[in-house]
């Protein structure tokens, strides 16, 4: 049967191209902010830019995610922080970060001389402090969008129980919108029993879109020592082993809102995140796998460009949320 932007479904449920594109447009709008491509990286995994930009040219990515900001300096988790697991890796780096202040003076402005959007990724442990870093980053000209972290499963204040609550989520979500200028962004937890209730009460609070999935409660003991492998006992599990969890709920939430969703959890190649596209998601990021090849987001970006060349796909539009 005939399918979507000149897609020919055969009977066994493939994509088979009826005409080729020789150029395609890769420029996506998320919520009223245009980037030139649906391609991102995950907060906390690509510093704020800089620490990446001698392996990617930053002025080739849809946006750079900064990672997360608070109001005041967080010391973050005890170490060991981080640990290898099967299909990925598990971390409790508790968001350490040097507050808002330093961040604007010290990393955006090295983000000015790069032609793609900024989104800053914001923590915080009350509400107030929330909206207290939203309303600093109001004038930040560099600052295109806010990506809100009530998710991260490794602070013990606050964050966590915003994520994980529908009635906090809508809440949270309207205080920061009252105090916000650039649009907000609200990433989600998965460690909920329904997800689609965390994204409906964040569009009922007025979020701009929503980015999805957040790490994964995990835990890992060390045989040998008898112990914890990570001091904080529990951290987030990322990477491949998340990915079909991520695809999963992104495709349940595309059905139940009308916002944009950024997409992701264990993309490492440009086929992960063409599912997310197929799935429901307007855009994607790439966190754990820039660990493992720091210029992996080039080759995502190059390999949407070719898959939408090859099934015939002029803009990026035409293929979110195709597979029902």
């Amino acid at each position: 049967m005939q399918g979507w932007s000149g897609i020919l479904i055969n009977g066994g449920g493939n994509l088979m191209s009826t005409k080729k594109q020789s150029s395609v447009d890769m420029s996506v709008n998320i919520a009223g902010v245009e980037w030139k491509n649906p391609v991102t990286v995950a907060s906390g995994t690509f510093g704020s830019g800089e620490e990446f930009s001698e392996f990617v040219d930053l002025n080739k990515l849809g946006a750079v995610t900064t990672k997360g900001v608070a109001n005041v300096p967080w010391s973050g988790n005890p170490t060991p922080r981080v640990a290898e697991v099967y299909g990925g890796m598990m971390n409790a780096i508790g968001l350490q970060n040097p507050g808002v202040d330093t961040f604007c003076e010290r990393d955006l402005p090295f983000l000015e001389k790069y032609d793609t959007k900024v989104i800053v990724n914001v923590c915080g442990r009350t509400t107030e402090d929330y909206c207290e870093v939203a309303e600093r980053l109001g004038d930040e000209k560099r600052v295109d969008m806010l990506e809100i972290n009530i998710s991260c499963p490794n602070v013990k204040h606050g964050g966590i129980a915003f994520g994980q609550n529908p009635a906090s989520v809508e809440e949270i979500t309207r205080e920061i919108k009252r105090y916000a200028k650039q649009p907000v962004i609200m990433k989600l937890s998965p460690n909920v029993t329904d997800i689609t209730e965390m994204a409906r009460a964040a569009q009922s609070g007025g979020a701009d879109a929503i980015s999805m999935i957040n790490t994964l409660t995990g835990m890992k003991i060390d045989v040998e020592r008898g112990t914890f492998a990570i001091a904080n006992k529990t951290g987030g599990v990322s990477g491949p082993a998340v990915h079909p969890i991520a695809v999963r709920m992104v495709y349940e939430t595309a059905q139940a809102v009308s916002i944009p969703i950024i997409g992701m959890g264990g993309i490492s190649c440009a086929e992960d995140a063409i599912e997310f596209l197929l799935a429901g998601a307007s855009a994607v990021s790439v966190g754990t796998a820039n660990f493992h090849n720091p210029a992996v987001t080039l080759e995502v970006i190059d390999g949407i460009e070719a898959y939408m060349k090859k099934n015939g796909f002029e803009n990026v539009k035409d293929m979110v949320g195709i597979v029902k």
